[in-house]
């Protein structure tokens, strides 16, 4: 109801619920649009493949977000030696893009592209009310656009375990059917979508205080030398590389050496996420001891 939507299903991962999705928009054959950083290419286990037999085409965007052109150049043409596009997938806010956001004017050209081309449009949506909330953009116009959203109930939100898909009742019901065969229907799902239910009604708003707290410790390493280069903080997410004295193992050691926990995510990247769980305490602790190093 939120989105507007007609109907959802809860899963135990956004992972499923991505891959559900994907299984439900293609065939066997077909091919996949996203950016190269998506988490549906990523991080899913080779799922567009295993689980649906999907190729996959790759868009080189802009800190994980595509633009509407790119997308209709990698439509492929009507040939038989090609695999039929029919999906295009966006991931919004970007995980590997740093917690980037989409404009709302990119999403909708996009679309027009999908409907002309007769395309369907899913978006993973891990962090998607982190976007709403950091671009003012209203959830009941993702609703109207996208063929299905994926929305994480964890992670910001704070809900131990959970993700929800989103669509039209027709879609769903077949959804249920492909959760069952992934083997994702819990008889015991009620305890777990009570803590969803509650993230919904009361840590919406509160992720403005993860981004604030993200935007404060960018703030504190753009002041430090060993920083090559900080991806823009617009949400919860700070990814940032590494020079001089620090590798992102040394400087993973040093944090946690304060209980301060980050991932090195590449070889010179580090990847730190604000969250429920991160108190402003904790924040102003990180920012000093970013400070001493």
């Amino acid at each position: 109801s939120i989105f507007g939507m007609e109907a959802a299903l809860f899963c135990p991962s956004g992972t499923m619920t991505n891959q559900i999705a994907i299984k439900c928009h293609t065939k066997p054959g077909n091919e996949v649009i996203c950016d190269k950083t998506s988490h549906i290419y990523q991080y899913e286990g080779g799922g567009l493949a295993f689980n649906a037999g999907c190729s996959v085409k790759l868009i080189d965007g802009e800190r994980g977000l595509v633009k509407a052109k790119q997308v209709l150049e990698s439509i492929n043409p009507d040939d038989v030696h090609k695999p039929p596009s029919a999906l295009v997938s966006l991931e919004n806010s970007s995980n590997l893009g740093g917690g980037s956001c989409y404009d709302w004017s990119e999403i909708l050209e996009i679309k027009e592209v999908c409907s002309q081309k007769g395309l369907a449009l899913h978006i993973d949506g891990a962090r998607l009310f982190n976007a709403l909330i950091a671009k003012n953009q209203k959830p009941e116009d993702y609703g109207r656009i996208f063929d299905s959203i994926s929305v994480c109930l964890s992670k910001g939100l704070g809900a131990p375990v959970g993700s929800l898909l989103l669509g039209k009742k027709d879609f769903i019901k077949n959804a249920r059917r492909i959760r069952k065969i992934f083997g994702g229907g819990m008889r015991q799902a009620g305890y777990l979508a009570a803590a969803g239910i509650y993230a919904l009604q009361h840590n919406v708003q509160r992720l403005k205080e993860d981004h604030l707290h993200a935007q404060q410790i960018a703030a504190a390493l753009n002041k430090k030398s060993f920083v090559k280069e900080l991806l823009p903080v617009e949400t919860n997410i700070i990814i940032f590389s590494l020079k001089d004295n620090y590798s992102v193992y040394s400087f993973a050691e040093a944090m946690k050496a304060h209980d301060i926990y980050v991932i090195a995510i590449s070889s010179d990247q580090i990847r730190m996420v604000l969250h429920l769980d991160i108190t402003k305490e904790m924040a102003e602790k990180t920012i000093q001891v970013i400070e001493s190093l």
